[in-house]
């Protein structure tokens, strides 16, 4: 089983430590070198830069992404490791060496990692043998071969000594570590909201505007409804879209055929705009099947919150 050692320095860690947040954005600065290390679920181990050579925590893959600057504030907030937008910028820039006034909202790459663990200061684990002081960004490891399956093992103890082990991995009877577990990391809000933006190729479902800053990730079951936070339970729409969605003057059938409220003229004497959408289908679908607005969600919508 493959897993990745990435690089981060100390400030990162110990703002993040101390959130204790459900996920968290492992940012590069650069927005131009894609990561493939991983597939969905693999594990990510944060190692501090030098000197504090160390393995001090981790978290589980969910996707990379190459975010604007502003929409991975949006998304993430404080889970960038950064108490406001005004020090994550500055972190942003200071690794850039360039200023605002010449990069107003760069595109930085986003690796976004579920379920982080922060280990104590006297559980940290030293790098193996086979780390080299050349390493800038991080490293490929494998537990087929015997250091790194060691250092494998190494986590997981301290996965038990945390007790954060039984809420994130299931064992397989007979095989205490490696292959036989398997991470169910939880996605949040986030990941959610990368996820969604980028399924619908960062346009509106309804109205194809691709605006970026006025686009937004909505549920169509609502998480405080139970609704997951999955892409099959997305549309990524409009602002103004959205808050029609979410109060119900604006619903999605399972045909995916948009129905707007006669209720908007009812309400608010108005609406020429929206109705001109009512009885189209979306203008954009994901093309994975999986992330296609799921018709459970959907009818859902359809039924506890679109106003007749």
């Amino acid at each position: 089983m493959r897993f990745f050692v990435g690089v981060t320095d100390i400030d990162w860690f110990n703002f993040l430590a101390k959130e204790q947040p459900d996920e968290v954005n492992f940012w590069r600065p650069n927005g131009k070198q894609s990561f493939r290390a991983l597939e969905p679920s693999g594990l990510f181990l944060f190692k501090l830069h030098s000197p504090l050579n160390f393995i001090a925590g981790g978290g589980f893959f969910v996707r990379h992404s190459f975010l604007p600057l502003s929409l991975a504030w949006e998304a993430f907030g404080t889970k960038n490791g950064t108490p406001n937008y005004h020090s994550f910028r500055n972190a942003i820039y200071k690794y850039r060496k360039v200023d605002y006034r010449t990069e107003p909202d760069p595109e930085i790459g986003c690796i976004i990692l579920s379920s982080p663990f922060f280990f104590d200061r006297e559980h940290w684990i030293p790098v193996p043998e086979n780390w080299h002081a050349n390493i800038v960004r991080g490293k490929i490891y494998d537990t087929n071969e015997p250091l790194d399956g060691r250092l494998f093992d190494q986590v997981m103890r301290c996965f038990e000594r945390a007790q954060s082990l039984s809420e994130m991995v299931a064992e397989s009877p007979g095989d205490r570590y490696g292959s036989g577990y398997l991470v169910y990391p939880r996605i949040g809000q986030g990941a959610f909201k990368v996820m969604v933006t980028e399924a619908y190729h960062r346009r509106c479902a309804i109205t194809g505007e691709k605006t970026l800053p006025v686009l937004e990730a909505s549920h169509i079951q609502p998480y405080s409804q139970n609704g997951p936070h999955l892409t099959s339970n997305g549309l990524l729409l409009r602002r103004d879209i959205h808050a029609l969605f979410d109060r119900g003057y604006i619903t999605v059938n399972e045909d995916y055929q948009i129905e707007v409220s006669k209720r908007i003229k009812e309400d608010y004497g108005n609406g020429r705009e929206y109705y001109a959408l009512h009885g189209k289908k979306l203008v954009e679908i994901p093309e994975r099947p999986e992330e296609r607005p799921s018709k459970q969600f959907l009818l859902w919508h359809n039924e506890n919150v679109y106003l007749m």
